[in-house]
């Protein structure tokens, strides 16, 4: 017997299971399928295993692809109020904290994992676990779902299932040929929110450190980004919030085989001529009695400390009030200008989210409804949309699985003619399946 639905839904991730809640609210009869044993394991990793799950600060200066605009009609249905208003109603309380994050009150992200599969359960929405799909195929007005477990048959059909981080979660790219298979164009796919590495020695010298940093990106010598924040310099390179906003372009740049630059600002609050003085007044005036690097204490971490004097070409035991106004101007302008040339990312296993995917003007922004295969959505990362850490990329699944959702269930309801949820059920009843 043929398993048929209203909507079958392609991954159970955030936005997966988002446009299975809104579907299903909207009258369809919802199936989600599912490649993992279990559903929103990327949830889970999210916010340090927290779930940073929105941002009060919205608008498209938060989103990256080619047309960051694509995300302001989704926006604007289920945007942050509607989010806080969702998950309150499922029982999660929202706190806000600093650059105005928002958490679970549990400080767990299994909570908003939790909530969302219990009104799965409530909307009578069913879920297919280690569903291996073939192929997602149109035949007639129905898509049909090609698995190892059978065929799905449903009159719309939504692809949610991410782009390609964090492969252990599921997020493994196994979506791509379906999508492909329909027409649509991919943009390029690399890693985003990610690591970079350096060329330099250095960094081997200064890992564990973290610092207050502005970083901005260059490629091909023209400034296309920069961040302000902690600054975690690794083995390989260099981390934390700052290197991940950037990390999207770079990883661009390095595709385009372009040469790709960092350049690190310790001291962010300060002028070229106050950082100057500040370095003056370490040595000249404070520094009798003491060495080069231990002038530098109190500034940075010694590590980070001696890597500015090696880099200065500044001897560390050399007395302090005997360094000379040419190489301390050196010393406060490499603080301030510490470059590495970035030869590459840590790759998708390590990166938050993929940017890339789709290209947004094959979609209706409205209903995130294909422009070529009428029945078809997208929900998700797997579009050419990525946002920046905060939130932003959760926010995205709610928003366009709650478009998806609720317009896919308005497809297939209207084009079986019926007013009651359950679908192929009554075709069933009446003797045409």
């Amino acid at each position: 017997m043929r398993q048929r639905f209203d909507v079958i839904v392609a991954g159970a991730g955030a936005s997966g299971l988002m446009a299975g809640i809104q579907a299903a609210r909207h009258g369809a009869k919802v199936l989600i399928l599912e490649h993992m044993d279990r559903a929103g394991k990327k949830i889970l990793a999210t916010g340090n295993g927290k779930c940073n799950f929105t941002n009060e600060k919205q608008g498209i200066a938060y989103y990256r692809g080619k047309n960051p605009a694509f995300v302001l009609p989704a926006l604007e249905q289920f945007g942050l109020e509607e989010t806080l208003r969702f998950f309150r109603e499922l029982g999660v309380r929202p706190i806000s904290k600093r650059d105005g994050y928002y958490y679970p009150a549990s400080g767990q992200a299994s909570s908003v994992l939790e909530v969302l599969l219990m009104e799965c359960r409530r909307q009578k929405v069913s879920i297919a676990y280690e569903i291996g799909i073939r192929s997602i195929e149109k035949e007639n007005q129905n898509f049909c779902f090609h698995t190892k477990q059978g065929n799905f048959y449903s009159r719309a059909c939504i692809i949610a299932t991410g782009g390609k981080a964090a492969k252990k979660t599921g997020s493994d790219g196994s979506g791509i040929p379906y999508i492909a298979s329909f027409g649509h164009k991919l943009t390029d796919i690399v890693p985003a929110l990610v690591q970079l590495q350096g060329k330099q020695s250095f960094f081997k010298e200064a890992a564990g450190i973290r610092a207050e940093c502005c970083l901005k990106l260059y490629i091909e010598h023209e400034k296309i980004a920069e961040d302000l924040g902690e600054l975690q310099l690794t083995e390989l390179g260099v981390s934390g919030i700052p290197a991940f906003q950037v990390s999207r372009y770079a990883a661009y740049g390095l595709l385009e085989g372009k040469k790709v630059l960092v350049s690190m600002n310790f001291l962010p609050g300060f002028s070229r001529e106050q950082a100057q003085e500040l370095i003056q007044k370490q040595f000249l005036v404070y520094g009798e009695g003491k060495t080069a690097e231990e002038a530098m204490i109190g500034l940075f971490p010694r590590k980070l400390n001696l890597v500015f004097l090696k880099e200065s070409q500044i001897q560390p035991e050399k007395p302090a009030v005997s360094c000379g106004n040419k190489e301390l101007k050196g010393l406060s302008f490499l603080i301030q200008h510490l470059e590495s040339e970035i030869i590459g990312t840590k790759g998708f296993d390590h990166a938050q989210v993929t940017a890339g995917g789709v290209e947004t003007d094959e979609i209706c922004p409205d209903t995130m409804e294909s422009r070529l295969a009428p029945g078809l959505f997208f929900a998700g990362e797997v579009m050419d949309i990525d946002g920046m850490c905060g939130g932003y990329n959760l926010q995205w699944a709610w928003s366009s699985g709650a478009a998806a959702g609720k317009a896919a269930a308005g497809f297939a309801v209207d084009s079986t003619g019926r007013k009651n949820p359950g679908g192929f059920q009554e075709k069933k009843e009446r003797g045409r399946t």
